[in-house]
């Protein structure tokens, strides 16, 4: 268990930052993405834009400087997320996911399940002890967790793959 804390640190801190750069790249593409995944008042988009990319910069931080309160943040926001991304489906919506930047994959059921695999790692790694581990073990932990982050950010091109070999 000493191991989690960086490994879910690594995943949750690559994720979110990858995340949130990859909607600076095209801010103004995102910012057109919220209204047609969460329907809200036209006024509110740039304020909510906003919000999320300076929310997944902190919790891209803060996992990494005061892990729980990193966590913590991580866990609400994947939480609205995956609400967003459920009632979007619900609605029968197959919008963009700009997840990780300017792609044209719908938002699907894959999606739920990555943000239930990232909400696992977030509350595991605020819920593992908070002594710090030997430097090499940690270190392995960590580079394990920036392998799952990677394998995280590609599952849209991942499933690409395994659709057109079928």
């Amino acid at each position: 268990m000493e191991y989690v804390r960086a490994a879910a640190a690594a995943v949750i801190a690559v994720v979110f930052a990858a995340s949130s750069f990859s909607k600076l790249r095209d801010f103004r593409g995102f910012a057109r993405s919220v209204p047609v995944l969460v329907p809200m008042p036209v006024a509110w988009v740039p304020g909510v834009s906003v919000a999320v990319v300076v929310t997944e910069l902190a919790s891209a931080v803060l996992v990494l400087v005061t892990a729980v309160a990193g966590f913590v943040l991580a866990t609400g926001l994947l939480l609205a997320f995956t609400a967003a991304i459920a009632a979007s489906l619900r609605r029968g919506l197959r919008t963009p996911c700009r997840c990780f930047g300017a792609t044209e994959t719908p938002v699907g059921p894959r999606h739920l399940v990555r943000n239930a695999v990232l909400i696992c790692f977030a509350v595991l790694g605020a819920l593992a002890p908070e002594h710090l581990p030997p430097v090499a073990g940690a270190a392995v932990a960590f580079a394990a967790g920036v392998v799952v982050a990677v394998l995280v950010i590609a599952v849209d091109d991942i499933a690409v793959v395994f659709a057109r070999s079928s």
